[in-house]
Formats: C-alpha cells, structure tokens, sequence
C-alpha cells in the first residue's frame, strides 16, 4: 500500500521538479503536492481502518474456535466419565467422545489457520501504521517548509523589485537622460544671459540717443562738476 503512495509521491516530485524547471510557481506547487500527500494519507487512513476491521474479525473467529474446541474436549471428557459411571453404555461413551475430539481437532486445526492469517494481518496492521506516521511527518515537514519557503518568496520578490529599481537608477542610459538634462539647463541659462545682455546694449544705446536729442548732458549735473573742480583748484 505504501509503495503506491511512495510512487504517486514520486510522480508529484517529478512534475514539480519539471514545472519548476519551467519557472512556474514554487510556492503553488508545493501547496499543491501537500494537498496531493494529504489525499494519499486520507486513502491511507481508510486502508488501514478495513485491515484492523479485518484483524478484530480474526481474533474473534480466533477466540470462537478455541471455545469450540475447548467445549468438544469438554464434552468427550463428560460423555467417557458419563460411561464409566453407567450413565451410558462405555461403547457409546467412547463413541460419541471420539466423535467429540474429532470435532474439535477440526475446530483447533481451524483456530491455527486463523492465528497464521491474523499474525499476517497484525505484520500488515504495523507496516500500514508506520507507513500513515511517516506520511504524516512528512506532510508536517512540508507544511512547515512550505511556511519558510512563503516567507522566502516574499523576501525574495521585494528584494528583486528593489535591485530592479536600483539597477535602473544606475543603469547608463539613466545617467546619461541626467547629463542631458543638466546640459539643457546649462544652455538655457546661457542662452537667457545672451539675451539679457543684449536687452542691456540696446537699452543704453537709446539712452546715448535720447541724450543727445535732449541737448546733450545733464545741467545740474555740469554745473555739480564744476563747482567740485573749483574746490579741487582745478578750475584755471
């Protein structure tokens, strides 16, 4: 019965492994042949449970013969003391007791052939048993590995994710997007320096032109020169 559980066990191991192979879901999977081992020792459990039903048939058939042979040798050793005492006459009396013992060598060969089977079914009762415990430790071994592998998986997936994100960050066409971007800014700046020093020649251009329009240069700011030549002794 084992061997059949240890087959599908294995046939489950071998499509897990293909599938894994071909990047599918680990976690899934093992999820899945816990529930598949599950299955087995449900069939397992309900094997078992018919062989022991099996097993307490035999030892009360076991019992039944041993009382039948037990009450034939108790009755040929009644029907010869019967005889002895004239209850009977000692012909019948061996007779019947004859007949007695006969049946009940038939019931005692019958409790042996019972006591080989049930010995055969006790050995099959313990296999099965150490079979269905195996199997159970097994599946407690899975579900506990499947409870390291979940958090594995997750720790995994975020920690991917993460050298994912990093790796684009560092990546060359990142860092070159960057230096275009900084020498965009560079060339606006430039550029917006140009035109404001072209706004500020322009600007005094007009100035000149308007001055001299206007007769030339400021009075009061003539005779202010002037006065601060005088007081330099400049002025001749």
């Amino acid at each position: 019965m084992f061997g059949v559980f240890k087959r599908l066990f294995k046939v489950a191991q071998s499509e897990a492994h293909s599938a894994v192979d071909k990047l599918e879901d680990p976690i899934r999977l093992t999820e899945q042949g816990i529930r598949d081992l599950k299955k087995d020792l449900e069939t397992g459990l309900k094997s078992l449970a018919e062989v022991k039903a099996l097993t307490i048939g035999l030892k009360k058939e076991q019992s039944e013969k041993k009382q039948i042979a037990a009450d034939y040798e108790r009755k040929a050793m009644l029907l010869i003391e019967k005889g002895q005492k004239g209850g009977i006459s000692p012909e019948d009396a061996d007779r019947l007791a004859g007949e007695a013992l006969v049946k009940k060598e038939a019931a005692s060969t019958q409790a042996v052939a019972v006591s080989q089977n049930l010995g055969n079914q006790d050995k099959m009762v313990a296999q099965m048993e150490a079979n269905v415990r195996n199997l159970k430790s097994q599946i407690s071994a899975w579900e506990n590995e499947l409870t390291t592998l979940r958090a594995r998986s997750k720790v995994a997936s975020a920690t991917k994710k993460l050298n994912q994100q990093l790796a684009k960050v560092g990546s060359n066409s990142t860092i070159e997007m960057l230096e275009k971007m900084k020498t965009k800014v560079q060339e606006d700046e430039a550029l917006a320096e140009s035109y404001g020093e072209m706004a500020s020649v322009e600007t005094s251009v007009d100035m000149e032109i308007n001055n001299a329009l206007e007769g030339g240069v400021n009075p009061a700011a003539s005779d202010s020169l002037a006065e601060l030549k005088k007081k330099m002794g400049l002025n001749k």
